[in-house]
């Protein structure tokens, strides 16, 4: 399974990424620039901000409340595509995702 993180810059970075892995530890694994999973996934940081592409809103689904909480203080503008990574964990569904990290200028 892959994953793609589209960068700020518009390059491109894509990893294969173990099914059960979060997009989050897979984005550090892989040095994603933007991406820090400051918290370690724990869900307190909002350090690992993306937008899922249109094409994979609906496979990535919804965020919890406890996501949509820390999403209202994410530093990058906050768009309707927002997830945070370490809530997304790949699986068949999400095989081919493609995820734009935000510009935090």
């Amino acid at each position: 399974m892959n994953a793609t993180w589209i960068l700020a810059d518009g390059n491109r970075i894509t990893v294969p990424v173990d099914a059960g892995l979060n997009l989050m530890d897979a984005a550090v694994q892989a040095d994603v620039p933007g991406i820090d999973g400051d918290c370690g996934g724990c869900l307190s940081c909002a350090t690992c901000h993306v937008y899922v592409d249109e094409a994979w809103v609906e496979a990535a689904g919804v965020a919890d409340v406890m996501e949509e909480g820390m999403l209202e203080v994410v530093e990058a503008e906050r768009k309707p595509s927002s997830r945070l990574s370490c809530q997304l964990t790949m699986d068949d569904s999400l095989d081919g995702i493609v995820l734009h990290v935000p510009s935090v200028d």
